[in-house]
């Protein structure tokens, strides 16, 4: 059932159309002239309008043209006593999606507005599959405005055309796989399969049969003829996410597979051929584990013929405004909140930490930031709770005081005082980055487009902060040099997994939670490279 406004001066044309809405199952509501419609149109609630052409004041195309002024998307029926061509022409021109003449016959005006009504229908599902497209769309954009970012999509914005194999190294957490989903958006197979395979995720005898199917009967369970990874990517593009943790039969099967564009399912004997582009990822130093013999090295060349090195998150404190700016909009945005913005002094405290699980760990942090928040503005005491003390860069000051080994409270925040002025709120810009690049147009299709942050829902204005807090302009954060960087981040490193292990009572997995990085990455820092992995403690 929908709800009709029908807009006709002559009363017996009202009564017609009344009768023959309702008899169809429809509300109606009627008015005699334009006027009388705004007001009806104020209250909300019309999904379609059946007006006169020829009204007092204004006639039916005026005011089609001033409901389109107003912002009104209601579709709508022209009705005229007046038939001509001229007028039918001029009322689909202006909008209208249909033409009616009088006398009104019903079966004609039932059908009209079912077609209408669909229109409303198909408008709504379109409006909100565009706002799902955009929701995605704004879950795969890279945001970042640093140098290493730029240099980074300009070499994607190189690559992407091309079938070449890339290598994507970086810590965990710093989004390999994000930009690996762009290089796929920027290629010619942006409409083909994007298929993932994690390598360290899937059982050990399942690799093989993940990676190239396998026939019935193959093994025990295997009940039917399954498609493997590189069957269903075909004239796509394979992810093979954590690709230094296969196994080295399979790596030189795979090496085959990437010279020769073929294999065979797993109790197959009839070659298949394919046509995959391959990403590749890896948390790892694959040089040094090729070196030492945990990795191929042929395999390892053919997959670095274009590596990309993504940089962690504390190389490049520049890129947090913006992402934690976005990370507290979203979260605002999906739980109801109306947050503001984030205190400068807050936003210096964020570009000062190490964050050593990178984007993840600052995203969650915002998040938590945003859910606990008792104000419109976040401070910086609403990052550093108890049990939670951010890490410090050894180049970027002090932060907050950090609790003891058990996870006792953090210090509180000063005293705050009333200032003068409102409270400053950080933009979304980050500090400006070195000129040496000029900018980068992100390759197309848009999964480099700025695409800005989804409108909060309106609500009712927050009046100042409950407290008004003094706030100072952060100086710009400045990066040390990157042979001192490299040196006092692995001591601090040290330090930090040494207190870790010793609070958790030698615990390795408590002591990855604590420090916010998975055991398998703690495991490999403290055995380091070419030593064999130990047990994770329980």
């Amino acid at each position: 059932m929908a709800t009709i406004l029908y807009v006709d001066d002559e009363p017996s044309v009202g009564l017609i159309l009344e009768d023959t809405l309702e008899r169809a199952g429809h509300a109606t509501v009627g008015a005699r002239n334009v006027p009388e419609a705004l007001q009806v149109l104020a209250r909300g609630g019309v999904d379609l309008i059946i007006s006169d052409y020829r009204m007092p004041g204004l006639t039916g195309l005026e005011f089609l043209a001033l409901l389109q002024r107003e912002g009104y998307d209601i579709p709508m029926i022209m009705l005229t006593g007046y038939a001509s061509i001229e007028h039918a022409v001029a009322s689909i021109k202006a909008g209208a999606v249909d033409y009616i003449t009088k006398p009104v016959r019903p079966q004609q005006l039932e059908l009209a507005v079912e077609q209408a009504l669909e229109l409303v229908r198909l408008r709504r599902e379109n409006e909100a599959l565009r706002r799902e497209v955009m929701e995605f769309r704004n879950e795969r954009q890279i945001i970042g405005d640093s140098l290493p970012v730029r240099r980074i999509l300009q070499t994607v914005a190189m690559a992407a055309p091309t079938r070449a194999t890339v290598l994507l190294q970086g810590e965990s957490g710093t989004g390999k796989e994000l930009f690996a989903r762009a290089i796929h958006d920027a290629s010619d197979r942006r409409d083909k399969p994007f298929v993932k395979l994690n390598c360290a995720a899937m059982p050990e005898g399942l690799i093989e049969s993940s990676l190239f199917g396998h026939e019935k009967g193959a093994f025990t369970g295997a009940i039917k003829r399954v498609e493997g990874a590189f069957e269903r990517a075909h004239r796509g593009t394979l992810l093979l996410d954590e690709i230094s943790e296969m196994r080295l039969d399979l790596q030189a099967k795979l090496l085959r597979v990437l010279q020769e564009q073929e294999f065979e399912r797993v109790g197959g004997t009839s070659p298949i051929k394919v046509d995959v582009r391959i990403v590749a990822t890896t948390n790892r130093n694959l040089a040094a584990e090729s070196s030492s013999g945990h990795f191929r090295q042929d395999l390892y060349f053919r997959l670095s013929v274009i590596p990309i090195l993504i940089p962690p998150l504390r190389e490049r404190p520049e890129d947090i405004p913006l992402l934690a700016y976005r990370f507290a909009m979203r979260t605002a945005q999906e739980i109801g909140k109306d947050i503001k913005g984030i205190a400068p002094d807050a936003m210096a405290l964020l570009q000062r930490a190490l964050w050593p699980g990178n984007v993840r760990e600052l995203q969650h942090a915002v998040e938590r930031a945003v859910i606990l928040a008792d104000q419109p503005v976040l401070l910086p005491f609403h990052f550093a709770p108890p049990r939670l003390g951010l890490a410090v860069h050894p180049d970027r000051g002090a932060l907050v005081e950090r609790g003891g080994g058990g996870g006792g409270p953090t210090r509180p925040p000063p005293p705050l005082r009333r200032p003068s002025q409102p409270v400053a709120v950080q933009s979304a810009t980050p500090p400006g980055v070195p000129a040496d690049l000029p900018p980068v147009s992100a390759p197309t299709p848009a999964a480099f487009d700025a695409i800005p942050a989804p409108p909060l829902r309106p609500m009712e204005p927050i009046v100042q902060p409950p407290a008004a807090y003094t706030v100072v302009e952060p100086a710009p954060a400045t990066m040390a040099s990157p042979a001192a960087d490299i040196l006092d981040l692995s001591k601090l490193e040290a330090i930090a997994i040494e207190k870790a292990l010793k609070t958790t009572g030698g615990n390795r997995t408590k002591a990855a939670e604590l420090l916010g990085i998975s055991v398998r990455t703690l495991r490999n820092k403290l055995n380091g490279p070419g030593r064999p992995d130990a047990d994770d403690d329980e």
